[in-house]
């Protein structure tokens, strides 16, 4: 698995973004992509793993799939 910080949320619309370590671009995730569905505990700036991927509406996008926060 990757690891990278949340770098953006917007609970309203259940989506955010993470910067991966060691990468340039930042990549998308749905809430949806969280695993056990704990997309409300999720917070900026929290450090996470999850499984790169290709977003099947863009494939020239990035995606994070299987997103679980690391204890902290």
């Amino acid at each position: 698995m990757t690891e990278g910080t949340i770098k953006r949320i917007n609970s309203d619309r259940g989506f955010g973004f993470i910067a991966p370590d060691g990468a340039s671009d930042d990549l998308f995730f749905h809430m949806s992509a969280v695993a056990d569905r704990a997309f409300d505990q999720l917070r900026e700036g929290q450090r996470v793993t999850f499984e790169p991927g290709t977003d099947p509406r863009n494939l020239g996008r990035g995606r994070a799939e299987d997103v679980r926060p690391l204890a902290e």
